[in-house]
């Protein structure tokens, strides 16, 4: 068996999500968002801002009988490693994510316009884990898009 020319529906999803950030003009500028299924970086890599794009649940829910409504689910974590965690650090990093959460809140993608964004949350506004351990901010958004399939 070969391998789909095509890839899977979250797979799309999760790309067109980078490529819109990539694309966006939010406040942090020059962004290289990525697609990863495990984000593992050192922490010297995180004195740059991080984006990562992660493909996590898929669910078909029955819409008639010969289509389902698809919900994909994508995290987009936003990292950086900062000296002191002082507010003027971490608050335009905290800006950041609202203008993502907004960005995608109810958002036909571009390029999958099939896909709307019906859920935004950001349950890790900051992992306290992370900012103790690494002194790194890391902020936690989970994007739902639906389509009929």
């Amino acid at each position: 068996m070969t391998a789909a020319a095509t890839p899977a529906t979250v797979i799309q999803i999760a790309e067109c999500v980078v490529s819109e950030i990539n694309a966006g003009d939010f406040s942090k500028k020059n962004l290289s968002a990525q697609r990863l299924y495990v984000p593992d970086f050192d922490l010297e890599d995180m004195k740059e801002l991080r984006v990562t794009v992660v493909p996590r649940e898929v669910e078909y829910l029955p819409l008639d009988r010969a289509t389902n409504k698809f919900h994909a689910t994508i995290d987009v974590a936003i990292q950086k490693k900062f000296s002191k965690g002082e507010a003027k650090e971490i608050d335009p990093l905290i800006f950041f994510v609202e203008e993502l959460a907004d960005y995608f809140r109810l958002k036909r993608l571009n390029s999958y316009v099939a896909a709307r964004c019906i859920k935004v949350e950001n349950a890790v506004l900051y992992s306290s884990e992370h900012w103790t351990q690494f002194n790194q901010f890391t902020s936690l958004l989970t994007l739902t898009f639906e389509l009929a399939k």
